[in-house]
């Protein structure tokens, strides 16, 4: 195989570097995190505009660039690595896979190409912190329990006389829920005894629909609570991928036009949205590492730069090595999807201990909120609060390769 860039992907990662080193460094990342939408909406244009940022692997026949997850993922590194706030991970990384796996031909009309041009931001409302669960990142997805299954809590569709889809429920942790123009809501249908995890669309203007940012430790990555009060929906995929409710099949024969199962999909996008979570990350380890190099070679102690010695060198060497390691696996994630949930591990581990590093060799101002090290903390901190801990990403890949006995894998987990 050819594990070379081509020069358009190489294009693509250069104007998207070139562009965020302008418009989006530290100060203007505090800033935009303090507005209303928790991002800067005029650069999120132009990325849309003159990048095609959030329709890249969106095909063309929907208004999409046409790519795939390479470049989507090289585009990732490069906002990973200033920390950019925007749409673009819950648009581009978990709705619109999502749309194009399960919706009908109406519903990608009507939504891919809005998606694609930047004019419309989608999200995906999974209830409680069980995002990570749902996307079959830490474990299997396929009970469908992470929705509330079934009980009290969670999101419940039902179904009225006139067949139309209500929804009552909440979300806490949706992914800029604030300010995204549809919602992919994952909701329980047919109750206690016949639940089954089934994907809704939400228009967020619709009755009973409530929205509130929350304050979240990572700002870069906004997040809201999501309430819905009896909520007109559209099940994702049609009546005709539901099949009859009432029909006691069994859960998960539900799918879209194709065939495809809810949960199936939701797989599947999340070892897609692995591969460019990993990516951003790998992005920002680099850049915490970048910044933290150039400052030791300029404070000094002793009468010399600090980057001078050796304990130092090495502790820097190591997070070097590590970073780079982290890179590969991500970018091998790109052509393997199914190694998304180990590349995420390696580049969130990466993230973290090259954030640690920056904190601590920038000496006291490091410590201080005021200096950028504190940025790639809390996103390092957020992001493995939110799509893992590391050693369960860990855990379910190698259980997933039948490395663990039953006994073994059942510690593993706890």
């Amino acid at each position: 195989m050819d594990v070379d860039f081509t020069e358009p992907q190489r294009e693509i990662r250069r104007t998207l570097h070139d562009l965020l080193a302008k418009r989006c460094g530290p100060d203007e990342v505090k800033a935009a995190v303090r507005t209303a939408p928790g991002h800067d909406t005029a650069l999120w244009h132009r990325l849309s505009a003159e990048l095609g940022l959030p329709g890249l692997a969106v095909p063309e026949g929907y208004g999409g660039v046409g790519c795939g997850p390479a470049e989507l993922a090289l585009a990732c590194e490069e906002t990973g690595r200033a920390l950019l706030p925007s749409p673009l991970l819950a648009t581009a990384a978990l709705a619109a896979p999502l749309l194009l796996a399960l919706g009908t031909e109406p519903q990608k009309r009507a939504h891919l190409p809005a998606l694609a041009r930047g004019e419309l931001t989608a999200t995906l409302v999974v209830p409680g912190a069980s995002l990570a669960l749902a996307l079959g990142l830490t474990g299997e997805n396929a009970d469908g329990d992470w929705a509330g299954g079934g009980r009290s809590g969670g999101v419940q569709a039902r179904r009225t006389e006139d067949g139309r889809w209500r929804l009552y429920g909440e979300a806490d942790q949706v992914l800029d829920g604030h300010t995204a123009g549809l919602l992919v809501v994952a909701a329980h249908t047919g109750g206690f005894a016949r639940s089954r995890a089934r994907l809704f669309l939400v228009r967020p203007d619709a009755a009973g629909v409530r929205r509130v940012r929350r304050t979240a430790l990572d700002e870069t990555r906004a997040q809201a609570r999501v309430q819905l009060r009896d909520v007109e929906a559209e099940l994702l995929g049609g009546e005709g991928a539901e099949g009859a409710e009432g029909s006691g099949g069994s859960q998960g024969s539900g799918g879209s036009e194709g065939g495809r199962d809810h949960l199936a999909a939701l797989a599947d996008t999340g070892r897609t949205a692995a591969c460019a979570l990993a990516a951003e990350a790998v992005g920002a380890a680099a850049q915490a590492l970048e910044r933290t190099v150039a400052y030791v070679k300029e404070r000094e102690q002793f009468g010399r730069p600090i980057g001078s010695f050796q304990a130092v060198k090495h502790r820097l060497a190591d997070r070097y090595v590590q970073v780079q390691a982290a890179r590969s696996a991500a970018y091998y994630a790109t052509w393997d999807p199914s190694a998304g949930g180990l590349a995420l591990a390696q580049a969130l581990e990466a993230l973290r201990a090259s954030a640690a590093e920056a904190i601590q060799l920038h000496g006291g101002i490091g410590f201080t909120w005021e200096h950028e090290a504190h940025l790639y903390f809390k996103r390092a901190a957020c992001d493995e609060l939110l799509f893992g801990p590391v050693h369960a990403l860990r855990a379910h890949a190698a259980a997933g390769a039948g490395l663990f006995t039953t006994a073994t894998r059942a510690r593993a987990a706890l």
